[in-house]
């Protein structure tokens, strides 16, 4: 399959991006930002939903998850410091603000923690940016009881 390059511009994009990062896993230290540029970026290795889910072995590629716009981040349950911690992202979803079209841009993550990106808008691009690997391990969700 292709490289992925998709833009998000508006919350139905955004959800597009959040779907494709579903189970990304990244480090603390793959992130950072530019806060003079208002640009937060984000390497991952994401695991490829879009080959179908009946192969016995699957794929993760490397990706750039790049946002504009940021004006300010904070993270809840992240150590900046903590450079080596392993994140797993659940979903990207976007909260509006009181003046259209800003809002605050969150990264979920398991374990509960979160970033938030206070945004001027939604501004996004992911792309990969290097080849894919195999893995036999697909991520799993339990359903809750």
């Amino acid at each position: 399959m292709d490289s992925l390059k998709l833009i998000a511009l508006d919350e139905a994009d955004l959800a597009v991006i959040s779907a494709c990062l579903q189970d990304a896993v990244f480090k603390t230290g793959d992130t950072q930002f530019l806060g003079k540029d208002g640009v937060f970026t984000l390497e991952a290795n994401r695991f490829v939903w879009e080959e179908g889910r009946d192969k016995k072995t699957f794929e993760r590629r490397r990706a750039l998850l790049v946002l504009k716009q940021v004006r300010a981040v904070k993270s809840l349950g992240v150590k900046p410091k903590d450079t080596d911690a392993v994140h797993s992202l659940l979903a990207l979803r976007f909260l509006a603000g009181d003046e259209a079209p800003a809002g605050v841009i969150e990264l979920v993550l398991s374990g509960g923690a979160v970033i938030h990106l206070d945004v001027a808008c939604i501004e996004i691009q992911l792309a990969d940016v290097a080849g894919g690997w195999e893995t036999k391990f697909k991520p799993r969700h339990p359903l809750g009881g």
